[in-house]
């Protein structure tokens, strides 16, 4: 067993006190080194072993860290501090001797009733958890003599030995010898590459992975018995830092810790413990995530590979990502994708590559945006609709908005609100609105082709073999619930060989995940019911100002003032449900990690997306449909009108609603959240550190060692929250577009900022996480898919029943006279007689306008009064209604066909791709074939060597009768052998 015992990296001048303290407890007895002093005086070993990223001797590298808190005495240092992995028996006698000198205060603290037992169960459990590590062939390290006051460290370093092992074991590809070169393009497509790469040149990072690439080794899983077929010049380089801290978490995973020390009480208590102990015993399965979950251990993590900012920084990964990626001054460059995943792994790697992918997806759709916002813009003056209602000769009267304190109003008051709605609602919102569609489809074929050349490049082709045997990888709370389970038969005398969790066991959790999941919907639309109602109630307090201006911003006042409402429930709830969804996840207590990961994302998912589009979609749908008639109004507790849309319809109002939730979203949430939160954690630990430094001055003047550093850092907390930000924000850019032509721009400003915010925080914010291999973005892509499909069937809704473009198709091939859109204004409008108000609805001050009204026009399709089927629904209805469904219907199928048409047409794989792949895969055939003709060359040399020796042996035997069978058998050893 290799641990250090003297601990690694303290500074000189502590050396001499603490070591010979904790030496003399250790070793029970003074036995004080000579040169203790001389290490005194001897340069600063901080500097030898790199701050922490080496071990003390300053040759092995440090590739992981296990962090616990252990509780110091009075005198400063902790009695428990003796480790002993490799003797069982030694541990458990020499846990019962005093200490010399010590005996009689260790009796009276044996004998007081505050013994914390709980603690030396951790530490207990610490030491035979080491051991197992170090028999498993890691080296490993500790240091508790750290500027945190309670907290250990372990430093961990793999071996040469134990890496190949491992690499083995897990299939992992390395690079072997073979180079070969890379398909080049020809003529016209070379000389367009060589002109799009001298183009591109400012706007690449100067980083030596993203270089192009002419030719590439080789790949091929490794294998000890083929180690030759490696490039192991460099053993040091052979495998980075990333796979090594990789293939440590491996090992910390699968080693584990089954005993503890003390019962948790007497007479019963020791019973249960006991029977405890012999079934964790038979379960065997607690790993580090079983140990973090219990405070066993408080953290776990691999280092970062240095400081990324000082003047005496040496160069290294962290500082090239931080000055070519992590600034915000690089926001115009491309991505360094392959340091990114050389640094932090695959699945990191494969997030920023899509977000980078997504990023410059939005450039063209932004363009065609702006072009469609310019044209509403251009044609606003020539929109007749809207000139229409601007023009005052018309004189149209129009119903009261509310009940008695509502009077009658001009329809030329809303002339701003027409010509805005234009800029939105033009035919050229139906072309864009193809064009997203047509958009997203290509978008998801374009990330699946980066995505094939990505695994091509990362050596991750056939990849499938390893994560089928990581997904079977039990969670540490799924066996902690399966040993809960297995107790509880024992206890009924119920013994079973093996047990596992049935649908029986997690029924309470099913029931409690939907119930759960129905009340966070209703309470959704309850919060959404209630902006309703202030929206009702607002416009009416204010439709009673006395002034005109007050009057005729009712509409734009109520509708800013109830989507801020909006905005701060949306972002309240949000952070809510992202705790519901990870609470519902855990009592559910899925097997593996990755169905806990898919589980949290589907209700995460859910909560989020009806927390985000309900008021959207009540703007889009559902507004000013069931509001009735004037003299036949519905009602909401018998006394709220239902409001009604504006004159110019409610498409206006949507592209409102959803401009300002969405701007809303990235900037507090996305942006500011991001930005804010993690700074005030940071001030606030770095308060508590200031704090117990003043309590000793000779630890404040100590330079940090690099897991010191790290521990200080937040911890990783996976992608879901990244990937869920983008996705929220991709459906505001697909589903209502036909309403806000701009939003593709803003989720392009928002996510240049947003991967240079991520970037940051992932090297400079966050510990380094466990790189994991992963070829796709899982689940996450299905989302896009179906949300891609749903944006079709929503835009077509919105363009045939929220925007006006059917019914002035309509009247311009139906009602118009004279082929224009000259009297469409009027031919939506229907007439109401004020003497059919109903007794006590009818407007308090009849004469506001200066003229008695008798006849008032509201938005809708309606027999006129004075028709025999007064207020009924007219034919015209009918058939605007049957051009609304025959248009869905079209523009569905239409835009369906061409998605899929698109699908079809560009292929998933890139064709060089696959042929480097197959080119591949003979070079791989080649070079075994050429191994095993030098094999077959080899043996057949040895065959004729022997007979010839053979030979010389019968030509030789009667010269020697007596010992012929002797030399006969001496001649015939040497095949044997081989």
């Amino acid at each position: 067993m290799r641990v250090n015992k003297k601990y690694s990296c303290l500074p000189a001048e502590e050396k001499g006190i603490h070591i010979i303290n904790i030496r003399a407890i250790e070793d029970i007895g003074y036995d004080q080194h000579e040169s203790t002093l001389l290490n005194s005086l001897s340069k600063n070993p901080d500097a030898d072993c790199k701050y922490g990223l080496y071990f003390r001797d300053g040759k092995r590298k440090v590739d992981y860290i296990l962090v616990y808190h252990y509780k110091k005495s009075s005198a400063g240092k902790t009695l428990t501090r003796r480790v002993h992995h490799n003797d069982s028996s030694a541990r458990s006698t020499k846990q019962d001797q005093p200490l010399p000198g010590k005996g009689v205060q260790l009796e009276m603290r044996e004998s007081e009733p505050h013994v914390d037992y709980h603690e030396d169960d951790k530490r207990f459990r610490r030491e035979e958890y080491e051991g197992n590590l170090v028999e498993a062939g890691l080296e490993l390290e500790r240091d508790e003599d750290t500027k945190i006051h309670g907290v250990g460290f372990v430093k961990i370093h793999a071996p040469w030995n134990v890496l190949c092992r491992e690499a083995e074991f897990l299939k992992l590809k390395m690079p072997t010898k073979k180079m070969y070169q890379i398909n080049q393009t020809h003529g016209l497509l070379k000389k367009i590459n060589s002109v799009i790469q001298k183009i591109t040149e400012p706007i690449q990072p100067k980083v030596a992975e993203h270089k192009p690439q002419t030719v590439k080794r080789l790949s091929y899983p490794f294998s000890r018995e083929k180690q030759h077929l490696f490039d192991l010049s460099d053993r040091d380089s052979f495998f980075d830092s990333k796979t090594r801290s990789t293939i440590v978490y491996e090992i910390l995973k699968r080693t584990t810790c089954t005993k503890a020390k003390y019962s948790m009480g007497k007479g019963e208590g020791r019973k249960k413990e006991t029977t405890l102990l012999n079934k964790r015993r038979k379960c065997g399965k607690y790993g580090i995530t079983s140990l973090l979950a219990n405070g066993v251990y408080s953290a776990a993590y691999p280092l970062h590979d240095g400081d990324y900012e000082g003047e005496n920084v040496e160069p290294n990964d962290r500082k090239l990502l931080c000055e070519e990626w992590a600034s915000y001054g690089v926001f115009y460059k491309y991505q360094p994708i392959d340091l990114v995943r050389k640094y932090f792994g695959e699945k990191i790697g494969l997030y920023f590559a899509w977000l980078g992918v997504y990023t410059q997806m939005l450039i063209p759709a932004s363009i065609v945006g702006i072009i469609v916002f310019l044209y509403g813009c251009a044609t606003v003056d020539e929109n007749i609709p809207s000139m229409e209602m601007c023009d005052q000769r018309n004189n149209i009267t129009m119903c009261p908005l509310c009940d008695r304190t509502c009077s009658y109003w001009k329809m030329s008051s809303a002339c701003a609100t027409a010509r805005a709605s234009h800029l939105f609602d033009n035919p050229a919102t139906v072309f864009f609105s193809v064009f997203m569609a047509l958009w997203a489809a290509t978008f998801m074929e374009h990330w699946k082709r980066k995505q094939m050349r990505l695994n091509y490049r990362w050596d991750l082709t056939g990849f499938e073999e390893e994560e089928e045997a990581v997904k079977d990888h039990p969670r540490a709370e799924y066996e902690a619930k399966v040993l809960e389970k297995s107790l509880r038969k024992e206890h009924k005398q119920k013994e079973t060989d093996k047990e596992k969790l049935t649908w029986k066991d997690r029924f309470p959790a099913y029931l409690t995940n939907f119930v759960g999941i129905i009340f966070m919907v209703g309470l959704t639309f309850a919060i959404v019911f209630g902006v309703i109602i202030y929206r009702i109630s607002t416009a009416a307090a204010l439709a009673i100002s006395s002034t005109p201006s007050g009057r005729s911003s009712v509409r734009v006042t109520v509708t800013a003032t109830a989507v801020i409402i909006n905005l701060v429930v949306i972002i309240i709830l949000d952070e809510v449900y992202g705790c519901i969804a990870r609470w519902l996840t855990q009592i559910e207590v899925p097997k593996t990690d990755k169905n806990f990961e898919e589980r949290l994302i589907f209700k995460a998912f859910l909560l989020k997306f009806v927390n985000a589009y309900t008021p959207i979609f009540y703007v889009a749908f559902f507004k000013g449909r069931f509001v009735g008639r004037p003299g036949d109004y519905v009602y909401i507790f018998h006394s709220f009108r239902m409001e009604e849309c504006a004159p110019g319809g409610c498409l206006m109002e949507l592209c409102i609603q959803l401009s300002i939730i969405m701007l809303g979203k990235q900037l507090i949430q996305n942006n500011l959240f991001e930005i804010g939160i993690p700074k005030m954690k940071k001030f606030i630990r770095y308060m508590k550190l200031k704090r117990r430094r003043s309590l000793d001055h000779e630890e404040h003047m100590k330079k940090k060692q690099r897991y010191e550093v790290d521990y200080n850092l937040e911890p990783f907390a996976g992608l879901t929250p990244e990937y869920m930000e983008m996705i929220i924000q991709f459906g505001f850019v697909t589903l209502f577009v036909a309403s806000f032509p701009l939003a593709p721009l803003f989720a392009l400003l928002n996510n240049i900022i947003e991967i240079r915010l991520d970037a940051k925080k992932f090297v400079t914010e966050l510990r380094r996480p466990v790189a994991v291999r992963a070829k796709d973005i899982g689940i996450w892509y299905n989302i896009l898919r179906g949300i891609g499909k749903l944006a079709v069937i929503i835009n077509a809704f919105v363009i045939s029943f929220t925007s006006d473009f059917i019914p002035r198709l309509v009247y311009l091939y139906m009602y118009s006279e004279n082929g224009t859109m000259h009297g469409f204004v009027n031919h939506t409008l229907s007439s109401f007689n004020v003497s059919d108000f109903q007794a006590g609805t009818a407007p308090n001050d009849p004469m506001d306008l200066g003229y008695e009204v008798q006849i008032c026009r509201y938005k809708d399709y309606r027999e006129p009064p004075w028709s025999e089927n007064k207020y009924d629904i007219s034919k015209d209805f009918w058939a605007v209604l049957a051009a609304r469904l025959a248009f869905v219907i079209v523009f569905q199928n239409l835009v369906m066909f061409m998605s899929d048409f698109v699908d079809w047409i560009i292929p998933d794989i890139p064709k060089d791709i696959s042929q480097q792949i197959h080119k591949e895969k003979v070079l791989m055939v080649e070079v075994f074939m050429r191994e095993e003709q030098g094999k077959l060359q080899m043996l057949e040399t040895w065959k004729d060597n022997d007979k010839k020796k053979g030979e010389n042996c019968n030509n030789h035997s009667p010269r020697l009768p007596r010992s012929r069978s002797g030399s006969l058998s001496s001649c015939h050893s040497y095949p044997l052998d081989v």
